[in-house]
C-alpha cells in the first residue's frame, strides 16, 4: 500500500471526502423511502455517468477504446457498482445507516485478502494477517455473533452489505490487472456507463420503469448521492490518491462511519447497539495495523 506524507491540504480533502461519503448513506436511505433499491442504483450510476462524460470531453482526456477495454469496464461496472450498490441499498432497508457504514469499512480488509490471493507481490505478511484478523473480529462484533446463526431480515441485510464490500475488493484487483493504463476519470465514466447498461434491464424487470414524479426530499437524496457522492467524489478521490498515496487513502474508511452514524441519529433517530461501536473500534485497530505506521513507530521506539 503505497503512501506518502499527508499535507494539510491532503488532510482537508481527505476529511471532505469522508464527509461526502458519510452523507451518502443518509441520502440513499432517504431516497429508499420512495423508490426501490435497484432504481436508486440506476439513478446513481446514470446521472453520475452523464455528468462525467462532458467533463472528460472538455478536459480532452482520452476515451476508452477497444473491445478488450470495454469488456473490462463492463466487468468493473458489475463488480464495483451494480453488485455492491444494489446489495448495500437493499441492506439499508433493514439496518441503520450507521451500521451500514461500519460494515462498509471492511472493504479494506477484504481488499488485502483478495490481493494476497491474486498477486504475488501482495502476500499476507504476519502484520497484515494480524490486521485482517482484527478486522474480521470487528465485523463479527458489529454484526453480533448470534446474528450469524439466524437468517432473519436484519442478519441477511448485514451479510448483503458484507458481500458488497467483498465485491468492491474483487473490483480493486480487477482494476489493477485490466485497467491500469486507462485515465482514472475515463475509467470511472466508462465503468458507470456500463453499470447503467447492466442496471437498466434489471431494474425494469424487477421494479418497473422509474418514475420522475418523486417527492423533493427523494430528489435531494438522489442528486446528492449521484452528483456529490459519486461524480464529485471520484474527482476528489483521485486528487487525494495523487497527493497522499493509497495507504493514506485507507484512512477515509475510518472517517466515514462517524459522519453516517451522526446523520442517521440526528435525521432518522437511529440508534446502534454497543456491539456496533466495539466492532468499529476493532476495525479501526485492524486498519491501523494494515496501514503499518503504528507498527513501524513501535518498532522504532
Amino acid at each position: 500500500m503505497t503512501q506518502t506524507s499527508l499535507s494539510p491540504r491532503a488532510w482537508i480533502e481527505l476529511i471532505l471526502l469522508s464527509l461526502i461519503w458519510g452523507g451518502s448513506f443518509l441520502a440513499i436511505r432517504t431516497a429508499l423511502d420512495e423508490i426501490g433499491p435497484l432504481t436508486s442504483v440506476l439513478f446513481r450510476t446514470g446521472i453520475a455517468a452523464a455528468v462525467l462524460w462532458p467533463l472528460i470531453l472538455l478536459r480532452g482526456i482520452p476515451l476508452p477504446k477497444g473491445r478488450r477495454v470495454w469488456i473490462s469496464l463492463f466487468a468493473m461496472g458489475l463488480l464495483n457498482n451494480a453488485i455492491p450498490f444494489s446489495l448495500m441499498a437493499w441492506g439499508q432497508l433493514h439496518i441503520p445507516t450507521g451500521l451500514t457504514s461500519i460494515l462498509n469499512a471492511t472493504t479494506a480488509i477484504f481488499g488485502v485478502v483478495v490481493a494476497a490471493m491474486v498477486f504475488a507481490d501482495e502476500r499476507l505478511t504476519p502484520r497484515k494477517a494480524l490486521g485482517v484478523g482484527l478486522g474480521f473480529a470487528g465485523v463479527v462484533t458489529a454484526i453480533g455473533p448470534s446474528a450469524l446463526l439466524t437468517l432473519d431480515l436484519t442478519s441477511t441485510a448485514q451479510l448483503a452489505v458484507i458481500a458488497g464490500t467483498l465485491s468492491y475488493a474483487c473490483a480493486g484487483a480487477w482494476a489493477r490487472v485490466r485497467l491500469g493504463g486507462l485515465a482514472p476519470l475515463s475509467a470511472a465514466a466508462g465503468m458507470l456507463t456500463c453499470s447503467t447498461v447492466i442496471m437498466l434491464p434489471v431494474t425494469l424487470l424487477a421494479e418497473g420503469a422509474p418514475s420522475l414524479a418523486l417527492a423533493p426530499a427523494t430528489w435531494v437524496g438522489i442528486l446528492y448521492y449521484a452528483l456529490i457522492a459519486t461524480a464529485l467524489a471520484y474527482l476528489l478521490y483521485y486528487r487525494v490518491l495523487a497527493m497522499a498515496g493509497s495507504g493514506n487513502l485507507l484512512l477515509v474508511t475510518l472517517l466515514i462511519p462517524p459522519t453516517a452514524i451522526f446523520l442517521g441519529a440526528m435525521v432518522r433517530g437511529e440508534e446502534l447497539h454497543s456491539g456496533a461501536y466495539a466492532g468499529l473500534a476493532l476495525l479501526a485497530l485492524g486498519l491501523s495495523v494494515l496501514d503499518g505506521r503504528l507498527y513501524t513507530r513501535k518498532v522504532r521506539v
